[in-house]
């Protein structure tokens, strides 16, 4: 167990921010199923642009690598095209 204020403060933190994270890594992988779940063209392009802007904010805050987000779009811009 941690012993200095700073360190129980920074578990505290990271608690905080696990669950966050989690919950934001959750909702795109759930986006995502959605996406791939459409069978419909239109709404697969209705949805594609706030299913990318989802898997970025994923990138950017380093939550996942920034090549898997690449070829999660890649995969995800292919499938579109493919219907």
């Amino acid at each position: 167990m941690a012993n200095h204020k700073s360190a129980l403060k920074r578990i505290r933190s990271n608690d905080k921010k696990r669950l966050v994270n989690r919950l934001q890594h959750k909702t795109t992988r759930n986006a995502i199923k959605k996406l791939k779940e459409t069978a419909n063209k239109k709404e697969a392009k209705k949805m594609f642009p706030a299913v990318i802007s989802l898997i970025d904010k994923l990138a950017k805050k380093n939550i996942i690598h920034v090549n898997k987000a690449g070829n999660l779009k890649s995969k995800l811009t292919k499938y579109i095209s493919t219907l």
